[in-house]
């Protein structure tokens, strides 16, 4: 029987703890403008939705190199059992969290809130911890998320899946094996990018063709940019650990924070006067998926900030990066309903809402991190797992 022993955590690859928290600070920063531009191309973070797909590549290649080594001495519960420790917990948090503000959002952008009686949202949270998706029927706050009170787990929900994936199947492939497989993923990558409808699903997507944006509802069209997202960039990562072509770059936490940075503010390609050419922008998200963000995190891997000035910036960035993307959304809900019920506010006013909430989401995951998150880890580890011996921890090494 492999042993039920929480296995020592690996050395942590600081720049991608860093680059993490980058991309999060991106996400609040694009959503609280899509308030304001409401998804339009004038957006200043315009292409800030290809954190997620950053986020996936990110997943896979921690992943990899966590457990890849370890199977020898550890079950797939055993597997299960830690990454339920390292998500669950803010998982929760952020629906409790979102059930909590919930009717603070109600506002004729969210036409289903005012209608919605408190034991029906008391359901879809005690739903909504379970990481199920909720059909569309019983949406209650009329955007029609897998999770109405925190709309971004709809990517931790496929972040489960992917985790399900590597512990029944990939975790068995060879490099060449999986090396095809990122191959035939990345081909679905550029079907959806350049809106080729090979199953009939995409013809809606008028607003959103040429683009990744998506994979949040239980449509069949949702469904298939959904598992599109997540399976090229997840097992590249995978497979980018396992063959370990890292690049190493002096102020490679900078360089790789300016990429990143460039790469979801970049204007959005191809409308042109008659917007004939929106193709160039389906290019464009192709490449940063196929290419671009796997160099980064590849370079991100293979830099280090030992001893430099931006090794407590990472660090930061690290601690506040995932509960920061999953409590944030609330308080965008109120921010939207705010700003809907204020719209004629001077500029200034808007302005200084939408920093207050930025701000408030950083103190928020913060807090989050050390008086929730932290301690209800380690409770869970001593819980689920045997203490762990000296000749245990050796065997980690």
């Amino acid at each position: 029987m492999k042993s039920n022993v929480y296995l020592a955590s690996k050395p942590r690859y600081e720049i991608l703890d860093g680059l993490r928290g980058v991309a999060a600070v991106l996400v609040v920063a694009y959503h609280l403008f899509e308030t304001y531009y409401h998804g339009g191309t004038s957006q200043p973070i315009n292409h800030g939705y290809l954190a997620v797909d950053f986020f996936f590549v990110l997943s896979g290649f921690v992943i990899g190199y966590a457990y890849d080594d370890r199977w020898d001495r550890m079950s797939t519960w055993g597997f299960v059992k830690r990454r339920l420790i390292r998500l669950h917990p803010m998982v929760i948090f952020g629906s409790l969290f979102g059930a909590a503000l919930f009717y603070f959002g109600d506002c004729s952008s969210f036409p289903l809130i005012g209608d919605t009686p408190w034991y029906k949202t008391a359901l879809i949270m005690l739903w909504a911890f379970t990481m199920i998706p909720i059909p569309t029927s019983m949406d209650i706050r009329g955007w029609g998320e897998t999770n109405p009170l925190n709309g971004p787990a709809w990517s931790l929900q496929w972040e489960y899946l992917a985790n399900f994936l590597y512990a029944v199947l990939f975790r068995h492939f060879s490099r060449k094996a999986l090396g095809a497989c990122v191959v035939l993923f990345g081909i679905m990558t550029l079907v959806l990018c350049l809106n080729i409808d090979i199953f009939g699903f995409l013809a809606a997507r008028s607003s959103a063709s040429y683009t990744v944006i998506g994979g949040w509802c239980l449509s069949p069209d949702q469904l298939q940019i959904g598992l599109t997202r997540l399976l090229y960039p997840f097992f590249c990562g995978l497979l980018l650990s396992r063959t370990g072509k890292l690049i190493k770059v002096k102020g490679g936490f900078w360089w790789c924070s300016a990429m990143i940075v460039v790469l979801l503010c970049m204007p959005w390609m191809g409308l042109g006067p008659e917007g004939n050419a929106r193709w160039t922008n389906g290019l464009y998200e192709a490449a940063c998926i196929l290419v671009f963000f796997p160099l980064i995190v590849s370079i991100g891997a293979g830099s280090s900030v030992k001893g430099s000035t931006s090794e407590s910036i990472n660090k930061f960035l690290g601690d506040i990066s995932f509960p920061l993307y999953i409590t944030h959304y609330p308080l965008i809900y109120m921010q939207m309903a705010w700003a809907n019920s204020h719209k004629d506010a001077p500029t200034g006013t808007h302005i200084f809402v939408a920093v207050s909430t930025f701000l408030l989401a950083i103190l928020i995951a913060y807090g989050a991190y050390r008086l929730y998150d932290l301690p209800v880890r380690e409770w869970l580890k001593k819980q689920l797992f045997k203490p762990a011996t000296p000749s245990d921890a050796n065997k980690t090494k």
